[in-house]
């Protein structure tokens, strides 16, 4: 059964007036979910907070001790230029990287799957030991690398199609050859990482400024899809942003619902092919409320067709 994961304390990270990440990105979500009927199919769950311990399985023992210290009892702090701790965000950040760590044992135990995590904050740039980028802890990568540990599996794919380039789980998994990250992304745009590449274990697809769904789809079937056959994964993990919409102004590429529902199609019938169809998807980027949630329905549904 398709499941979904979230927690209230992911609504409690307040970012601040006029911050594009807020609140209520989830809201219109939930109610996109009810009114598309899809909240019945579905089965959800409360993320629980991660353990420093998980936490360390991507990021540097220091580095999240400077977090948890950060942590304000009010008022807001910055972690860097556009990254704000509120009250509420270390609990928010614990229970978004919990969503992944839970989605990957109801998956492995066949009481779920696929399985979405409607979460804030976002984590695919959080580096090894950095904050950036709206995101404190990569929430996306923590859950491969428990997946890898604890199921001892040998091979998993990343797969982000967030406008922005993923460095943070390419700065975490870059070595790492039993990671395949695949990435597409607006370029040059922020974070100013990423380049075309097909070597190794990432693959980057850099998309101009103005590209539209057709170029997109041309891009994916070109690099990503046969690279993601070639390597065989036991377990996808998507980080799902849908800031390439043309909707939304964060971001000058032009996909549209129909563009995710597409690609969700065709990973997941790579999951079923060499992966047993397992599959985590957790929200990344995304910030017009309305393309947001009818583009997170086209992606759920996409698992249900």
């Amino acid at each position: 059964m398709l499941a979904i994961i979230s927690h209230q304390d992911c609504l409690e990270h307040d970012t601040g007036a006029d911050h594009p990440e807020c609140a209520e990105r989830l809201h219109a979500i939930n109610n996109q979910l009810i009114m598309s009927g899809l909240d019945f199919v579905m089965r959800r769950y409360d993320a629980p907070k991660a353990t420093s311990e998980q936490l360390a399985l991507c990021h540097d023992p220091a580095y999240i001790d400077r977090v948890f210290a950060a942590a304000p009892k009010e008022g807001s702090i910055n972690m860097d230029g556009d990254t704000v701790m509120s009250p509420g965000s270390l609990d928010a950040a614990l229970r978004a990287v919990g969503a992944g760590i839970m989605g990957v044992d109801l998956v492995m135990e066949g009481k779920a799957g696929p399985v979405f995590g409607a979460i804030r904050p976002p984590g695919h740039h959080a580096e090894h030991d950095k904050a950036m980028g709206f995101c404190l802890f990569d929430n996306i990568a923590i859950a491969a690398a428990y997946a890898l540990e604890k199921y001892n599996l040998e091979r998993v794919a990343i797969v982000d199609f967030d406008v922005h380039h993923g460095n943070g789980t390419e700065d975490i998994f870059k070595n790492d050859g039993r990671v395949l990250f695949c990435s597409s992304f607006q370029h040059p745009f922020y974070p100013f990482t990423g380049h075309a590449s097909d070597t190794k274990n990432l693959v980057d697809v850099p998309l101009p400024a103005g590209a539209d769904g057709p170029a997109f789809r041309a891009a994916i079937t070109e690099h990503w899809l046969p690279a993601l056959h070639d390597f065989r994964p036991q377990f996808i993990f998507i980080s799902a942003g849908f800031d390439a919409h043309i909707y939304d102004d964060m971001s000058s590429l032009q996909l549209t619902e129909s563009d995710y529902g597409w690609i969700t199609t065709e990973l997941y019938a790579i999951a079923k092919q060499h992966a047993e169809g397992r599959v985590v998807s957790l929200l990344e980027g995304g910030y017009d409320p309305g393309a947001l949630a009818r583009s997170v329905v086209n992606h759920l549904k996409a698992f249900l067709d």
